[in-house]
């Protein structure tokens, strides 16, 4: 049995606007191409039944949180498309393996030891790899549950370097794991570990500085990964700790601005979304807010603009035409105007998980009983356009769609589908 991991990588601060288009048929990190869940409008069916998807292969594996990652590394006669995924064996190792995008065949595997168990208050939801592992530049930086950072030759699966932030930086182990998917930009690679939030060099490993020291441990060690955004025309780095956002400059790892956000025994899971200046989160126990950003007024404390009781939990919403469709912890879905905070529309319940990804009006919705949704996304009604049951055993991964193809991650193994 095998289990997978998770990375994420981000390589410039560009908005979605700028790179939305490119790499449709790559998936490179948590949440796409540019971490907000959009692909590349293409041809999405008007509807969902079980015929419209064509099952390619699948390859077993142990249980996993890592969503799939889609890319390119060379071969001997050009290209070769891959799809790299992770695992823990035998509560003693963690796994990474290349497999050929067309077939499913293993094209290398890599390991280190490395396992821990979460709180027994957690354990139901497994002791295994967590975060998303992230593809760039021709390295895979992976995120080891005991806090332990890896860079992979994507082409080869050998080792470049390694960081252990319990030793490095003598900080305690997180409870729940390392949980936060990495983010590149530029040279450097940032990740929400070593109890705090980490800038390396992404050829070395080596530590440039370590901000927002938050304990770790069990009350600290963020559940939530970091966000590129321009604010108030300043490029920044958004940041949700289990207490807090922030904005913090990728330079100089100076904190721009700081407001708390509440939520039970700091639930602060989702990604945090941007609208022009303004960032919008939602919490277990806290509710959902929309916060007004502008660093450049340096001082100026960071504005609630409106708060609403709706909780959302482990799903991150997708922001489309000004209004956030959200997964909320009661199992609802529901369509938030973002210019009110005032319900446009919540469904009865679903799953207790949606991993979510878009394309112009559409939304593809993975619960984790495996049943896959297409909605249309407006704020008149839910209109559910289609589903098929893609997985039999619990899918809590984040679901990868590129070009025409979907990854669906589930306890047992990864499944390659096709549009028909």
């Amino acid at each position: 049995m095998i289990r997978p991991i998770a990375l994420v990588v981000v390589c410039t601060l560009l908005s979605v606007a700028d790179v939305r288009g490119e790499n449709a048929s790559a998936w490179p990190q948590w949440r796409g191409p540019n971490r907000d869940g959009f692909v590349a409008a293409g041809t999405w069916p008007d509807g969902l039944e079980q015929a419209r998807l064509e099952r390619r292969w699948r390859v077993d594996l142990g249980p996993g949180y890592s969503g799939p990652l889609v890319g390119t590394i060379p071969g001997p006669a050009g290209p070769i498309e891959v799809v790299f995924v992770t695992e823990t064996r035998g509560k003693k190792t963690e796994h990474v393996r290349a497999l050929e995008r067309a077939t499913g065949k293993e094209l290398w595997q890599a390991s280190w030891e490395g396992a821990m168990s979460v709180p027994f208050f957690a354990a139901s939801n497994g002791s295994w790899i967590r975060a998303t592992p992230c593809l760039d530049d021709g390295r895979l930086f992976v995120a080891g549950m005991r806090d332990l950072l890896v860079c992979l030759d994507a082409a080869t699966g050998a080792e470049h370097w390694r960081v252990d932030f319990t030793a490095a930086l003598e900080s305690p182990l997180p409870a729940f794991g390392f949980v936060s998917s990495p983010l590149v930009i530029g040279d450097h690679v940032y990740v929400q570990a070593g109890s705090g939030f980490v800038k390396l060099d992404k050829a070395t490993g080596k530590i440039v500085w370590r901000v927002l020291e938050d304990g770790g441990g069990m009350s600290g060690s963020a559940f939530s990964s970091p966000y590129p955004a321009t604010l108030g025309g300043v490029p920044q780095i958004l940041v949700q700790g289990r207490e807090a956002l922030a904005g913090v400059d990728a330079e100089t790892g100076s904190v721009l601005w700081k407001t708390p956000v509440e939520a039970f025994r700091g639930m602060n899971i989702v990604t945090p979304t941007v609208v022009s200046n303004r960032v919008f989160t939602t919490s277990y126990g806290g509710g959902s807010f929309l916060f007004a950003i502008d660093p450049a007024e340096g001082t100026k404390p960071v504005a609630q603009v409106w708060r609403n009781k709706i909780q959302g939990y482990m799903s991150t919403p997708i922001v489309i035409a000004n209004h956030a469709y959200v997964h909320l912890r009661n199992q609802r879905f529901a369509c938030l105007d973002l210019a009110t905070g005032e319900e446009a529309w919540i469904t009865t319940p679903f799953g207790r998980y949606w991993s979510m990804v878009a394309s112009g009006d559409r939304i593809l919705a993975l619960d984790e009983t495996g049943m896959l949704r297409l909605v249309r996304a407006t704020p008149e009604a839910y209109t559910l356009l289609g589903e098929a049951k893609v997985a039999e055993e619990e899918a809590w991964a984040h679901l990868a769609v590129a070009g025409g193809d979907l990854f669906v991650r589930d306890l047992e193994g990864i499944t390659a589908y096709s549009w028909r």
